[in-house]
């Protein structure tokens, strides 16, 4: 019997980006194929129904293929099993460690463990990302958070540099390392109206001015966790903020400095300015206790919960302002 076979023989590795997409949204292969006849591929490129499913299959073998070598994406570069194109390579590392935001919503501070991962069938229902979709962005978030605790040096070069990310991502990356090692509480009903974004602001700020490596000099910088953990000296010394809410001089002092930074940066500033004593006296006191290992988990609770007036009840971007400023405190020493 005679048998016809069309060979095609290349050493590009072609890679459908749409298909690369639905293979990291958890979709089956069955599920893939739709989307794509949904969306015309077929009209498009004149094809059947099951040479589009020869397709898919053959590219889901090939990331599947390729996902052990994403999980340590320096070693994508120095394979010679998949000729891939350098641009191409940075696609589908960038997006391999791209992540949900109602996802990472649910995750945020929490442990990166067993315990949680138990949880992501609950997460999938609930933020309608697929199981298979949270699974691989929990497993990045713990690969990620182990290789980086080991390390010395920034944490946000340290993640661009070991996993190739854009300096976004990195940095996003960076608020989830940060927030899942001092495991600050961002889940209790009050914080919801918080996106993940307004949280990366924070841990941005925080990494900035109230860790060790706001502080260690340049001889000293590859001090070990620089950026992960609080300086506790630090912390000990807001307990002298005190001094701001029982100064008047002072008081005076750090209203004018405030206020200068906001000006004309948010619509609650005319509140903000006439309830400011209020408001720092709840922040001051906030600040004098985050000695304790609670009251730093529950810090941003803290901030809605106990500071008076709009600082518990502006938008995210609003309080973003505050925190920043706060933060910002650390040079006033």
């Amino acid at each position: 019997m005679t048998m016809e076979l069309d060979v095609f023989v290349g050493n590009t590795t072609i890679m459908d980006e749409e298909v690369y997409q639905l293979w990291l949204d958890g979709y089956t292969v069955f599920d893939a194929v739709k989307v794509r006849i949904d969306g015309g591929v077929m009209e498009e490129c004149e094809a059947s129904a099951d040479v589009l499913l020869s397709d898919t299959m053959d590219q889901y073998r090939t990331f599947q293929m390729c996902e052990r070598l994403l999980h340590s994406p320096s070693k994508l570069g120095n394979q010679l099993l998949f000729q891939i194109p350098p641009h191409r390579q940075a696609m589908l590392i960038e997006r391999y460690y791209t992540f949900d935001d109602a996802f990472v919503r649910e995750v945020l501070g929490k442990k990166l463990s067993k315990g949680t991962k138990k949880d992501l069938d609950d997460i999938s229902a609930k933020t309608s990302v697929t199981l298979k979709s949270c699974r691989r962005q929990f497993d990045n978030f713990k690969r990620v958070f182990k290789v980086v605790e080991e390390l010395k040096g920034p944490l946000v070069e340290n993640i661009r540099q070991h996993f190739l990310l854009s300096d976004k991502l990195a940095r996003d990356y960076a608020a989830i390392v940060f927030f899942a090692n001092n495991r600050f509480e961002t889940g209790k009903r009050k914080l919801h109206y918080l996106t993940f974004q307004d949280f990366a602001f924070c841990a941005g700020q925080l990494i900035s001015n109230w860790t060790v490596g706001a502080v260690v000099s340049s001889v000293d910088s590859m001090v070990e966790d620089m950026d992960v953990d609080l300086d506790k000296e630090f912390l000990q010394d807001l307990k002298e903020l005190k001094v701001l809410i029982t100064d008047k001089d002072l008081l005076d002092q750090h209203k004018s400095l405030v206020c200068t930074a906001l000006r004309g940066k948010t619509k609650a500033f005319t509140e903000m300015e006439a309830n400011f004593k209020n408001i720092s006296r709840g922040l001051v006191n906030i600040a004098a206790k985050l000695t304790n290992t609670k009251d730093v988990r529950d810090f941003f609770l803290d901030l809605v919960e106990k500071t008076p007036g709009c600082v518990g009840q502006i938008h995210g971007r609003h309080q973003k302002l505050y925190l920043q400023n706060v933060s910002r405190l650390k040079r006033f020493f």
